[in-house]
């Protein structure tokens, strides 16, 4: 560190740093950041981080500056842990000793003022020179880093770090480290863009699938990937997106439905009427196949959804695939088959369907719940084992065959 009497010569920012790093107890001479990450978690990072998707930018845009002889090229997570550490292999064992390794943290609440850990403090690229260091040990490197910022959410994502002896450091290391990260973040802005656009054409159907006159795409950190009509809701979920019934902050009614396990999500606008009104209902007594109302729209079921949804509603507390096979179609009933279907069912009943049982949300509501004597027949063209069953049980009469037995 530079001595007391030239503290006014220090520049503001690293004064604020090395104000910080004294607040956090670290001494500078009797410290070293901590190897944080095991080498699993290593892996991981360097695998599955969001810094893993920019780091190939950028290390093909630094790569020469980090082959000159005493230079070392890092790549850190948005913690300030180095998952890539490149460079002259002398120049690689000198900063070994101040354990700038892979797997080291050197954010600046572990390691004080540094390249990397004040880019990820600041938000922004910044060079630390030398003696401006908090660490002793990192004392005769000049550190030059920018931050790598996720296009989408605005987030600090990572840093990307050129160090080298101070003796041999370029003044045009500054510009090159901050080329490089926006080169970075254009690439990831580029992958979102085609990760959204694959999202729409898979899933769109979905949205659209459905009768209400307001829907959406939506993806799994919340952005609005396609709306109809446009505007009807905010460029950015407001919150945590979750599936299920919601109110938006503007009183609006919405349900929200998963349509993969890892998301996006399809939105669509309730009626702004009392839930009793817009709750979904089944009409299934004197048809063949069922009517759902639900989410402000009709849909007139096909055949084997319609005893599908019958025998789940007749059975609250859930039905296993293999239950519902043999209930469908007998003994000789396959679950893959069941399953195959109950997944496009779950395209209209969305979260309201659940598996391991395959179960109903209680909150629909049927006209066969009344077990008294009746004169319309359930699902009247089905022959499926579980639905006769079921006929007998509410009391009402079995359909006519074709010949009049």
């Amino acid at each position: 560190m530079m001595v007391a009497g030239k503290t006014r010569k220090i520049r503001p920012d690293v004064r604020a740093s090395w104000a910080r790093a004294r607040h956090r107890g670290l001494h500078p001479d009797r410290h070293l950041p901590e190897i944080g990450l095991t080498t699993e978690e290593l892996l991981s990072g360097r695998r599955e981080s969001r810094m893993a998707a920019a780091w190939p930018v950028l290390f093909s845009t630094l790569e020469a500056a980090a082959a000159e002889p005493g230079t070392v090229l890092f790549g850190a997570d948005a913690g300030g842990h180095l998952l890539w550490v490149h460079g002259d292999p002398a120049a690689r064992r000198t900063a070994e000793r101040a354990n700038l390794v892979p797997g080291a943290r050197w954010h600046e609440a572990a390691a004080g003022t540094n390249g990397v850990g004040t880019a990820l403090a600041l938000g922004r690229a910044f060079q630390v020179r030398g003696p401006e260091h908090y660490l002793s040990v990192a004392a005769d490197f000049t550190c030059t880093a920018a931050p790598i910022r996720d296009p989408v959410s605005g987030r600090v994502i990572g840093a990307i770090d050129v160090t080298c002896r101070t003796s041999t450091a370029n003044s045009l290391a500054l510009p090159l480290v901050v080329a490089a990260a926006r080169l970075a973040e254009a690439h990831l802005r580029d992958l979102a863009r085609a990760r959204d656009a694959e999202l729409r054409t898979r899933y769109l159907d979905r949205v659209l699938h459905r009768n209400g006159d307001r829907g959406a795409l939506v993806s799994r950190d919340g952005r609005v990937l396609y709306a109809a009509p446009p505007g009807w809701l905010p460029s950015i979920w407001p919150g945590p997106v979750r599936e299920g019934e919601t109110v938006l902050p503007d009183g609006r009614k919405v349900s929200v439905q998963r349509l993969a396990p890892m998301g996006p999500f399809a939105v669509h606008a309730l009626p702004g009427i009392a839930d009793t009104e817009h709750a979904p209902r089944v009409v299934a007594l004197g048809r063949d196949r069922v009517s759902l109302w639900i989410d402000g729209a009709v849909h007139q079921l096909s055949r084997r959804h319609s005893e599908l949804l019958i025998l789940l509603l007749a059975h609250p507390t859930g039905l296993n695939a293999a239950a519902l096979a043999e209930a469908l179609y007998g003994q000789q009933g396959k679950s893959v088959t069941v399953r195959a279907e109950l997944a496009r069912l779950r395209r209209i009943l969305g979260y309201r369907l659940s598996s391991d049982p395959y179960r109903l949300d209680p909150g629909i509501s049927c006209d066969f719940g009344d077990l008294a004597t009746g004169t319309s027949p359930l699902l009247a063209a089905s022959s499926a084992p579980g639905i006769r069953q079921l006929r007998e049980r509410l009391g009402r009469p079995e359909p006519a065959t074709p010949d009049g037995g």
